[in-house]
């Protein structure tokens, strides 16, 4: 998430302020490192990282928003880095280019790679600070809105290259500033868009739902699922504009060895952006949600759970929000709600782990 992404860092809470500068990340010896893939994730910048563990290639692609540094290109699109065992990666290589003359210009936010129907669809968020919002949009803060929204792209296999669909349009209305959709498939079979509502647009950012058709245009009307004051651990952000705002970021949803529904989000509290889970008592896209607290904390959120080759779950995130780098936990379907086991510091390098190994497991 880089909504208004000066303004947050100028009201960025003052633990974080206190605690200066993140850490330099810490040395990685080339020596054992392959030529095909020499990267390691403290030497990959990132932002709101996205895993496909594909197993028909037994390959881990990591989506994330272009960086120029990274590929020599210039615009706003998607890149990927590949991995076949979560430690070693390749360099990243540009999947997706937003292409000129569509109403976006910029952003390219938050990708997401799903299989729908024997295809691979690329979700992102782009926007335009000089569009406005058309239509009669409610704003109900005092901030200036503009065009924001998820588009889609899609390909024959996940490394692309993918192809913008509907001339750039976002699947939800052009009249809500929206962000970080999210493909999800309720027990029907019938897809659905999740995403963000603003807080620029809404003051207190709402997470709604969307049915969607089968080539994943909008089905109906959005649904509101909840407001980001609703979870005791999201802190308000005071704005220059005098007022308050609740940011609402990166939903993903996971089912639970028992059916349970959860979805991981992302917000701001006490420590800074902070990762989240949710569950649905109704085990339906629809809700009603409740709030579970926190899973990891430290400047760490905008996470995706996968499987990895071996069977384990795992979680991806990026911390910290500057300079962002991705880290990776090894984590417990409790049937109910997941657990975070340890962050797998043999894989992501960090030298300052959110939760510590345990039994001497690295």
């Amino acid at each position: 998430m880089r909504t208004g992404l000066a303004m947050m860092l100028a009201v960025a809470s003052a633990s974080l302020i206190a605690a200066g500068p993140p850490p330099a990340p810490p040395a990685i010896e080339p020596t054992d490192q392959p030529a095909d893939a020499p990267l390691r994730l403290p030497e990959m910048p990132l932002h709101d990282p996205f895993i496909v563990a594909d197993p028909a290639t037994q390959t881990y692609y990591l989506f994330t928003s272009n960086d120029a540094a990274m590929t020599g290109s210039r615009r706003p699109g998607t890149m990927v880095y590949t991995s076949s065992d979560l430690k070693n990666w390749t360099r990243p290589r540009t999947v997706f280019s937003l292409p000129d003359g569509i109403w976006a210009e910029a952003g390219a936010w938050a990708p997401e790679v799903h299989r729908w129907k024997d295809r691979w669809y690329l979700f992102t968020t782009v926007h335009n600070e000089s569009r406005p919002l058309p239509g009669s949009a409610t704003i109900a803060g005092p901030r200036p809105t503009y065009r924001r929204g998820t588009v889609l792209a899609v390909a024959e296999r996940p490394e692309g290259p993918y192809r913008l669909l509907n001339e750039g349009e976002p699947i939800a209305p052009a009249s809500a500033m929206t962000l970080d959709g999210t493909l999800h498939v309720d027990p029907e079979g019938r897809p659905w868009l999740v995403y963000a509502h603003e807080w620029l647009q809404t003051t207190d950012g709402t997470m709604e739902a969307m049915p969607l058709t089968d080539d994943l245009s909008a089905a109906g009307p959005a649904r509101t699922l909840f407001h980001a004051s609703e979870a005791p651990w999201v802190e308000g952000q005071k704005q220059p504009e005098g007022d308050t705002v609740f940011v609402t970021d990166g939903p993903q949803f996971y089912r639970t060895r028992t059916g349970r529904l959860l979805m991981l989000w992302s917000s701001y509290g006490r420590g800074g952006y902070l990762e989240g889970l949710a569950r649905s008592r109704s085990d339906r896209v629809e809700g009603p949600w409740e709030q579970l607290g926190t899973l990891v904390e430290r400047d760490s959120g905008h996470g995706m759970l996968f499987h990895a080759f071996d069977g384990r779950l795992m979680m991806v995130v990026h911390r910290p929000f500057r300079n962002a780098r991705g880290k990776l936990y090894e984590m417990r379907d409790d049937g109910d709600r997941l657990t975070v086991l340890r962050e797998a510091v043999e894989l992501d390098g960090e030298t300052r782990p959110t939760h510590p190994c345990r039994l001497g497991s690295c």
